[in-house]
């Protein structure tokens, strides 16, 4: 996970200054288990001053917003009266003056810390503090994302390895599957909210290993399609599944409408179960 979050980072610290023409931007994860942070990520800087750097929660700016969990910006930085000035010399070889810090929180916990830097002494307006947040906030859901992932994938695997786990079309029709079928739904309604296109087809591919997988020759449905049939399989209505997959509660109609012509069924249940037979659903 630690991996998946430095290049959330790396990637919020490009939109950063994209977004507001910042010249430089930086960044790291706060060590587990511990109250420091190691910047490791840096865009647009001049120098290696910063890399590598470890800062201690309560000193210096990222230190202060570590310890109070939210952001907080300065000026002029060497010249600060609201922090203390642990890391004058490396910011000074960078030759930053005006800065932003802006926690990284997943569940309460401080995770990371984004920087946004100006060289000159001016105050950063209410659009680069505003994006800086949006930045910080971005990398926040891709890691509730990442570990929601993790974990379905994770209790999934786990219920598949017990004994009598077997799907329904070979006999096993116990609480234990549908769990994997609950995880199935699961992960299918996260899928399109994850923007790496990498983790979305490594998502995708585990939710083929909860299932027995399409019979060869048969009927072929949209990802759209599936993604609504694994939602109803689970007995929601239509408008919890489109408020699930970000859709109309119409755009919902309309693939389930496709899926019963494919799979030449009439009900919900009666789609669910061909789906199922098919392959499609666990």
């Amino acid at each position: 996970m630690d991996a998946a979050a430095t290049v959330e980072i790396g990637s919020a610290l490009v939109r950063l200054r994209r977004s507001t023409g910042l010249p430089v931007a930086f960044g790291g994860l706060v060590e587990s288990g511990g109250p420091r942070m190691r910047i490791s990520e840096l865009n647009g800087t001049a120098t290696d001053s910063l890399r590598r750097l470890t800062v201690t929660a309560g000193n210096g700016l990222g230190g202060k917003a570590v310890a109070l969990a939210r952001p907080c910006a300065v000026t002029d930085y060497s010249a600060s009266r609201q922090i203390t000035h642990e890391y004058d010399a490396a910011v000074a070889l960078e030759g930053l003056c005006s800065v932003v810090a802006v926690p990284v929180v997943v569940r309460r916990r401080v995770r990371g810390v984004l920087y946004g830097a100006l060289r000159t002494v001016q105050p950063l307006g209410d659009r680069t503090l505003t994006a800086a947040v949006e930045a910080a906030r971005d990398v926040e859901q891709a890691l509730v994302v990442r570990e929601e992932v993790s974990g379905l994938l994770a209790a999934a695997d786990s219920v598949r390895a017990r004994p009598g786990t077997e799907p329904p079309a070979a006999g096993g029709r116990g609480a234990a599957w549908e769990q994997v079928r609950e995880a199935h739904t699961s992960l299918r309604a996260l899928a399109p909210r994850i923007a790496d296109p990498a983790l979305r087809a490594e998502l995708l591919a585990a939710c083929g290993l909860l299932t027995d997988g399409p019979r060869r020759g048969g009927v072929q449905l949209a990802p759209r399609e599936l993604d609504v049939l694994a939602c109803v399989a689970a007995g929601t209505t239509n408008a919890v599944t489109a408020e699930r997959l970000g859709l109309r509660a119409e755009t919902v109609k309309g693939y389930l409408r496709s899926a019963m012509r494919k799979l030449g069924t009439h009900t919900r249940g009666e789609t669910v179960a061909a789906a199922r037979r098919s392959g499609w659903l666990p």
